[in-house]
């Protein structure tokens, strides 16, 4: 586990849940991109999950996992939470609707648990790294605790 100093939000929920997981560091010392996010964790593109935060036309707000390298297809995004339309919200609006700040926003912990979707390769993988709530820090877990613990669901979610 990470140093009691080091422990994120996530990582507490994560304990709190007898979830395990392993905390990853990163340098965060200037903007990175997902991709890069892996490459420095040696870890396959796929197995690394960006969190989106989108708006539905009813005002509704919804949360989306997919592999960094791959882009959120809008309309198989709505298909899956049964939204005529949705659109990812303004990186102003993601702090205080979240409590996480662009680049470090995390499917667990949030102010408030909104509908959440992963992409539907995840159940591939025996684990898989998501932000732990912080830039420069990720944390590596079973897809399937996760999916339990913010009782989300899996949908092709990505442009082909």
């Amino acid at each position: 586990m990470a140093k009691k100093d080091e422990k994120t939000n996530v990582m507490r929920v994560l304990e709190q849940k007898n979830i395990p997981y392993t905390p990853h560091l990163y340098p965060s010392d200037g903007p990175i991109d997902g991709v890069s996010v892996a490459g420095f964790l040696e870890q396959d593109v796929e197995q690394v999950f960006k969190t989106l935060v989108t708006r539905g036309a009813s005002g509704a707000y919804y949360v989306f996992d997919i592999p960094v390298a791959e882009n959120l297809d809008l309309k198989k995004a709505a298909k899956a939470v049964g939204e005529k339309s949705v659109a990812m919200i303004a990186q102003k609006e993601l702090l205080p609707l979240t409590g996480y700040i662009h680049g470090g926003c995390s499917p667990v912990g949030m102010k408030k648990q909104f509908p959440t979707v992963f992409h539907e390769t995840v159940i591939l993988f025996d684990t898989i790294c998501v932000s732990a709530g912080k830039v420069g820090a990720q944390v590596e877990v079973d897809p399937n605790d996760l999916i339990t613990l913010i009782g989300a669901e899996t949908a092709d979610l990505t442009v082909n």
